[in-house]
């Protein structure tokens, strides 16, 4: 029997095999090569078929790669002839720029592009050849290029006092189950305003096997409600009170008959409101009203106010409960009077309350200044 002799191997040579042999990223082409090879290192004895047998793959495939390994000391395929590239390299960084650039500073009046427009345009474009959406979009796959998506972002303005305000109120959060040890109950306060009765001129359907729920597109109006509501930092309980108007006294009469009266129900000291700059709630009355409900509690209870930065809502917690109901309650929509939505509302409040929990909140101080790439 005719024995293939034995590969010479150096010592970085067995390294560079094993890794490729134990890495998680490497693909399962160069890991089975790898194996041929290290194999044909530790049995010099084996021919080509005994290695094949070992490692269940073809004999041809073990002798092409340990003479590929003999010649050259890669295992990598040889570059394929193939069709030469249609397009010029130049082409395609040119298609790809206009990809990267607004529709309108080329004319074109539209928000952004999709792979059908961008070939529109390139077609129309004298210095540029005719290419398919298809190629367009496989270009644009490969450097992971996507103008038709979009998220909306903010950018501060003043850090110094958005890290001001937003400070403290982090502070708060990371602390707050430790506060409410020692007689500091942390709140965040907000309003969901007009939260709308909406009537489907049928019920909806329920989920069937291969039919998702189904909401009639066509209903009555019956109003609206403004939802004030708060969540409980520490524990995350959550407190509302529905009105049918938005108004200063409206928020204020929630925060006396509910965030109040359950402060004094849980035996706290101090009350701390998380509060935005809404309208309702951000007016000069509200400190004045704040400092008369301190006189007539006669220090049974104090009550804090931090204020987040403008337009700093993200920073909120409350928010994530807002979305919450907004997905799991309000959408679809399908309520046969005000009283029916605000009772409908209540009931949810009091079913998540049965599970609640603190938010899993992890955005601290320190990311907030890494991100404004400061430490004022």
């Amino acid at each position: 029997m005719h024995h293939q002799h034995s590969l010479h191997q150096t010592p970085t040579d067995i390294i560079q095999l094993q890794r490729w042999m134990n890495a998680h990223t490497t693909p399962q082409a160069i890991a089975m090569r790898a194996r041929i090879v290290a194999t044909a290192h530790t049995y010099p004895t084996w021919n080509s078929r005994a290695i094949a047998r070992f490692l269940g793959v073809s004999d041809r495939l073990v002798r092409k790669w340990r003479q590929r390994w003999e010649e050259t000391h890669c295992l990598n395929d040889l570059p394929r002839s193939g069709a030469p590239r249609r397009f010029p390299q130049a082409v395609r960084a040119q298609v790809t720029a206009i990809a990267c650039s607004l529709p309108r500073s080329y004319g074109v009046p539209l928000a952004h592009w999709s792979r059908a427009e961008l070939a529109r345009h390139v077609a129309t474009t004298p210095s540029l050849p005719v290419i398919s959406p298809r190629t367009i979009g496989r270009w644009l796959a490969a450097e992971q290029i996507r103008p038709w998506r979009f998220h909306s972002w903010q950018q501060i303005q003043d850090q110094e006092t958005f890290l001001q305000r937003a400070r403290p109120v982090l502070h708060l959060y990371e602390q707050a189950q430790s506060l409410l040890q020692e007689g500091t109950w942390v709140v965040c306060v907000d309003e969901k305003t007009s939260i709308q009765a909406r009537e489907a001129e049928h019920a909806p359907c329920p989920a069937i096997p291969k039919h998702v729920l189904h909401q009639s597109p066509r209903y009555h109006r019956h109003g609206a409600v403004h939802l004030m509501a708060a969540l409980s930092v520490a524990d995350g309980l959550v407190y509302g009170q529905c009105h049918t108007r938005k108004r200063f006294i409206d928020f204020a009469a929630f925060i006396q008959t509910i965030l109040i009266a359950e402060a004094l129900r849980r035996k706290v000291h101090t009350l701390t409101l998380i509060l935005d700059n809404g309208s309702t709630h951000a007016p000069k009355r509200f400190p004045r009203w704040l400092e008369e409900q301190t006189i007539s509690l006669d220090q049974k209870l104090a009550l804090q106010v931090y204020w987040l930065p403008t337009n700093a809502s993200w920073l909120d917690q409350i928010e994530i409960w807002f979305s919450l109901l907004q997905r799991k309650l309000l959408r679809p929509s399908h309520f046969v009077s005000i009283d029916a939505l605000r009772q409908a509302i209540l009931d949810f409040i009091a079913h998540y309350n049965q599970t609640a929990k603190p938010l899993n909140w992890s955005y601290t101080v320190e990311k907030l200044e890494r991100r404004l790439g400061t430490n004022l």
